[in-house]
This record gives C-alpha cells, sequence and structure tokens, in this order.
C-alpha cells in the first residue's frame, strides 16, 4: 500500500491535472455510472464520525472524517480526515492519504470548474470572505482558472487576514491583495465573490443593488442550519449550479431558499448537466455555484495522486503481507 502525508500531496498537485479528473467523475455521475451510497454518522461522545464510501471507473474510495469541536481547547485541529482508496475489481486497497489536506484540494478544484462554467472569461477581481485553510485554496485555485489581478479578503477576524495576506502574496506574486474594511465594501470592489465559512448566519448584506450582476462561488454551508448567502440574492438568479444534488437537502444556502419560495426546486441545476451539454451560463446575470462536497470527488483525487506518485515513485510503500 502506498501511504501519502500532507507533504506529499503538496508537492505532486498539478491543478489544472487534477480539475481534469473531476470533471470526469462529474461525466461518469451523469451517466448513472457511479455508487454513492449515504454518508454514515456515528457519534462517540463529543466526536462524530463520518464514513464516505464512493465507486467510480476501476476504483473504489472511503472516507473517514472524526470531527470534535472541542479539540481547539487542546491546540489540536477540528477536523481529521483520512482517504483509502481501492482496487474496483479486488478489493485490493492501494494507497492510505491524508484527508484534510486531499480535502482541501478537491474542494477548491470543484469550485474552479463551477467557475469555468458560471463566470464570465474576462473577470479580474475577487474577494474571499472567510480567511481560512479553505479560503487559501479557494483563491489559489480561482486566480488559476480566471485572469484575476486584484483581490479583496475580509474576515471578521482582521488578525486573521494580515496573516492571510501575507502567506497567500507568496503564493500568487502577480495578484495584488487588499484586506476588505467589510463585506460591503467586498461587494463595491468584486466581481466574483467567494464564501468559504461555517457561519450559521449571512455572511454578505442582503442588499440586491450590491448583488446584482455578481457571480458566487458558496463552499462553507454543509448542514441545513448553515447559510453564508443573504435571501434577496436568489431572487436574482436564473438558477443555483450545485457540485451534486444532494446540496438540496444538505445546505442551508439551498434548502432554505427553497423552503421559504425564494427560488423553486426546479432551478437547481447539477454542474455535471452544464459540462455533459457543454453550456455555460449567461456572462451578463448574477450566478450562483454551491459546493457540499460528495466522495466521489474524492475519489477523482486520490486516484490522481496514486497515478502521479505510482510514476513518480513518491510517498512510502508499506508491504501488509
Amino acid at each position: 500500500m502506498l501511504i501519502l502525508t500532507r507533504s506529499d500531496i503538496g508537492k505532486l498537485i498539478d491543478p489544472a491535472g487534477l480539475m481534469k479528473e473531476i470533471k470526469e467523475v462529474l461525466i461518469l455521475w451523469e451517466d448513472g455510472k457511479t455508487v454513492l451510497p449515504d454518508r454514515m454518522h456515528a457519534r462517540f461522545g463529543a466526536v462524530t464520525l463520518l464514513l464516505m464510501p464512493g465507486y467510480a471507473g476501476d476504483h473504489f474510495v472511503t472516507k473517514l472524517v472524526s470531527v470534535n469541536p472541542g479539540n481547539r481547547h487542546h491546540n489540536l485541529p477540528a477536523i481529521y480526515g483520512t482517504v483509502v482508496l481501492n482496487d474496483g475489481s479486488t478489493g485490493k486497497p492501494l494507497a492510505l492519504l491524508e484527508g484534510s489536506s486531499l480535502t482541501a484540494h478537491r474542494t477548491a478544484a470543484v469550485s474552479a470548474l463551477g467557475i469555468r462554467y458560471t463566470v464570465p472569461e474576462n473577470i479580474s477581481s475577487v474577494g474571499l470572505v472567510g480567511a481560512g485553510v479553505q479560503g487559501y485554496h479557494q483563491l489559489l485555485y480561482a486566480c488559476r482558472e480566471k485572469p484575476v489581478k486584484h483581490a479583496f479578503v475580509f474576515d471578521f477576524n482582521p488578525e486573521a487576514v494580515s496573516s492571510f495576506i501575507r502567506k497567500i502574496s507568496k503564493a500568487l506574486p502577480d495578484v495584488s491583495f487588499t484586506a476588505a474594511t467589510s463585506a460591503e465594501a467586498l461587494l463595491e470592489s468584486a466581481q466574483l465573490i467567494i464564501t468559504a465559512t461555517t457561519s450559521h448566519n449571512p455572511v454578505l448584506p442582503d442588499r440586491s443593488d450590491l448583488l446584482q450582476g455578481k457571480h458566487f462561488i458558496a463552499v462553507g454551508s454543509y448542514t441545513p442550519a448553515m447559510q453564508e448567502l443573504p435571501g434577496s440574492l436568489f431572487g436574482l438568479l436564473d438558477g443555483i449550479v450545485v457540485d451534486t444534488p444532494y446540496a438540496a437537502t444538505e445546505s442551508g444556502d439551498v434548502l432554505n431558499p427553497v423552503k421559504n419560495g425564494q427560488i423553486s426546486r426546479e432551478k437547481i441545476i447539477p454542474l455535471s448537466h452544464l459540462i455533459t451539454q457543454k453550456n455555460i451560463l449567461s456572462n451578463n446575470k448574477t450566478t450562483l455555484f454551491k459546493s457540499v462536497g460528495m466522495a466521489l470527488f474524492d475519489l477523482a483525487v486520490a486516484k490522481y495522486l496514486y497515478d502521479v506518485a505510482s510514476k513518480a515513485n513518491a510517498g512510502t510503500h508499506v508491504d501488509f503481507e
């Protein structure tokens, strides 16, 4: 079995190759050639275990995530993740991968595909709400997908923004970064808006005049109780593009607007539809891509990393026999 650490993954990742694999698995999903069982939740005291399997092509994957919010008191991450890749025909374990960095890259790669199909080509400014690990990867991939020259970053913790900009400026030296003083200022400055928070309440102002004509990528809300986006946004949309139909039941950014009559369920559009129909949304209208993730994306990334590492003789090989 091949073991790939966070460091290994960082050295092996190529955004273009990763996005290609994710696009292909979305096409398989659209054609009904995948198996995606419901994810399982189990609780052990303060710890929640999430188990997410998925099958496509010649492989299957199992992602295991543990969540313990109390870990912050021990100076430990609240979330740990592990991904196991297996041969689809024999079941043989092929690779064990560090899950947190894998998830950060796959989520950003999915968003970049959303940007490709819902955002105009000439976008040159992006705004980010949420100066965390996921926000960092979101900007890395967004600025590679579009010719971004100016990026604005807002977080309710100003100190987080300062350190964030220092770090990402080194990775994207051709982009000018500015700390936004408010969410309103960010909307006024940026054409593409990315929200990457764990907020239960909208992080953007509920003002149609600021939201009109903008393009939104929302990745933070993954439960019905979480909603990053304001109600007036949904009245400006022709539809909500989602990475998976499960977004309609898992994310408050889709579930709540439908329940409140702000947008109809018929206007929820899977990204796979746009890809297979080679359709890009109108450049002149307000757009939204909402991502919640699924195990098939983890499978695409795990397979990609396994193939690249095998060719490069990277990682650590362990013989279980």
